[in-house]
Order: structure tokens, then sequence, then C-alpha cells
């Protein structure tokens, strides 16, 4: 390996390290002020559940509990500012002209986000929940663990709030010239297939009717990201896109 080459790979390993220590301090922050807030937290995931009694049976659980909680929405909060330091990592690659375009998005990337955790909040995580507690429980009286019930709602809620960044990192690929309309289009069919396997994976449930509030909304997501590929594709002069430079960005 050159000389050019060593210094090259260096200056990216540095450029990762400062970005990795922004968001971690990024998180560490987010997560003190969630913990502030855990109560009111706890009360606001619980309220779909309507009204359920959770238990905890373990000395501990309580505390990790409170962590766990903590952390996730310290990460929900931290998340489009992470998501910004993954685009800035990777924006030495860009033109000047393109880079504006990572400004602009980054509203429709806290947008998006937001809009997927809500939609899980208010959409899935009711009816999941009422499927899991009623299910079986002519059986069984439910004694449901709050460490359990919190790890389920978390997940939920990540998961559905990163997916909702599609149509946004479709687009912002395709003014780039990365991927176009076309091929988008071309994968319609593998991307239905791909909405109900993610759809089975974050639910919770077997129940079709839950993986169908998680699969059909996705497939929406990807129909406006092939017409947003479509709006702005065509507007995009042909250009070279230049090698990422190793000097980091502060």
């Amino acid at each position: 390996m050159s000389n050019d080459k060593k210094l090259s790979l260096l200056g990216h390993i540095y450029e990762l390290r400062h970005r990795l220590i922004k968001s971690v301090i990024a998180v560490l922050i987010t997560t003190v002020i969630s913990f502030i807030f855990a109560k009111q937290i706890f009360y606001i995931l619980i309220l779909p559940a309507g009204g359920i009694n959770l238990i905890f049976i373990e000395m501990t659980e309580m505390i990790s509990t409170y962590m766990k909680v903590s952390l996730a929405s310290g990460i929900i909060l931290a998340m489009p500012y992470l998501i910004y330091q993954l685009i800035m990592f990777v924006s030495p690659a860009l033109t000047a002209r393109e880079k504006k375009y990572v400004y602009i998005i980054l509203p429709w990337i806290a947008l998006m986000f937001t809009a997927g955790v809500l939609f899980g909040y208010f959409i899935l995580i009711p009816p999941a929940t009422k499927f899991l507690i009623t299910f079986g429980s002519d059986i069984a009286t439910p004694q449901i663990k709050i460490g359990n019930y919190i790890s389920i709602v978390t997940r939920l809620l990540l998961a559905i709030g990163l997916v909702f960044e599609m149509p946004v990192v479709t687009t912002f690929l395709s003014r780039l010239g990365i991927i176009t309309p076309k091929w988008l289009a071309s994968k319609r069919k593998a991307a239905i297939i791909l909405a109900f396997i993610l759809a089975a994976i974050i639910t919770p449930t077997f129940d079709p009717i839950n993986q169908s509030l998680v699969a059909i909304p996705l497939i929406i997501l990807y129909e406006i990201s092939i017409w947003l590929a479509k709006l702005v594709y065509k507007k995009r002069a042909p250009q070279e896109i230049p090698l990422p430079s190793a000097a980091p960005q502060e």
C-alpha cells in the first residue's frame, strides 16, 4: 500500500472516529434528559396498551427498565442528529451543489422519523398489544412484566421510525444519480415481498392484520419513493461524483 493510500485511510478512520464521538456524546446528553423525565415517558408508553396492569418480579427490573426507557428515548431524540453525522461522513464524496441537498433533506429526516414514531405509537401499538394480551387469556391470566412490554414498544417505535426514512433516502440517492426511478420500479415486486418480511420482523405478533398495518405503509412509502425519484432525477444534470477526500470535516 502506498503512502498516499495509507494517509487517505488514516484520514477516513480519523473522520469516522470524530463522527462517532459526536454521536455518542449526543446520545448521552439526550439519554440524561430522558432519564429526568423517565416517569412521564413511562406513562406515555403505557397509554396505548389501554391501562393494563404491568408488574415487575425482580428487584433490579425497574432500575434496568428505567435505563432502557431512557436509552431508547435518548436514541429516538438523537436520531436526526445521528443521521446527520452519517451524511456528513460521506459528504466529502459530494460536490458543493450536492452538499446543498444534504441541508435540504435534514428537516425531512427529522420529520419522517417523527412521523414513523407517531404511526407506531397511535396505529400499530394499540392493536398489537391488544392481540398479545387477549390471545389465550381464556386459558391463563396475563401478567405482563414491565421490562418485556417496554422492550417490545421501544423496538417497534425505533424500527418504524427508521423505515419511514425510506422516501428521504431514495430521493437523495436519486438526486445524486446513484439510483434511478427505473431501477426502483423494476424492484417493486421484491420490495413488496421485503415489506412483508420486515413487517414480520418488526411486529411482535403472528397476526396478519398487525403485520399488514406495517407492510401496507411500507409499500405506499416505496411507491412515494419512486414518484419522488422521478421528480428529482429528471432535474439532475449528468456529472461525475468525485472521490471522497481524506480531510476531516468539522
